[in-house]
């Protein structure tokens, strides 16, 4: 057996979309589940794993939509990748970190520093990931794209 497994999900927002959450590998948007296929399920399906990372990440998302909303913040976009390691530790396998990566696209350079300011507050408000025993590191970024003149 393995010591150790990595998992993956992604949560985004764009203002024209919906937010919504996707997997690597290409699970069906209804939720029949399996165990992952590394401990005997079925390939391609949702895992109890993907849960808890789809959780962190669109908790965040939807954490960092109402701080910017109360910091009348204007963004264009959010993406949130989330990957979470597998260890064996103490005789069990469990979490022991999750890496949550942000990528806020705001309109204009100068919200570049209130975007890392809000990203920070979402991360450290985020229940989903604050509810969790593993270590969370924190890696976001902030992207600037400005409106296309038409």
């Amino acid at each position: 057996m393995q010591k150790s497994y990595t998992y993956h999900a992604n949560a985004q927002f764009h203002q024209q979309d919906r937010s919504f959450v996707e997997l690597e590998h290409g699970a069906p948007r209804t939720i029949p589940f399996s165990a992952p296929p590394e401990f005997g399920g079925q390939p391609g399906m949702w895992t109890p794993e993907d849960f808890l990372l789809a959780g962190v990440a669109s908790c965040f998302v939807e954490t960092f939509k109402g701080v910017a909303k109360a910091s009348k913040l204007e963004f264009q976009g959010l993406e949130v990748p989330v990957e979470g390691l597998i260890e064996k530790e103490s005789g069990t396998l469990r979490f022991t970190r999750i890496t949550i990566s942000p990528k806020l696209i705001v309109y204009r350079q100068a919200d570049h520093e209130a975007g890392r300011r809000l990203l920070a507050k979402a991360e450290h408000i985020c229940l989903v990931a604050r509810s969790l025993q593993s270590d969370i590191t924190f890696e976001p970024k902030v992207l600037v794209e400005e409106p296309v003149a038409v």
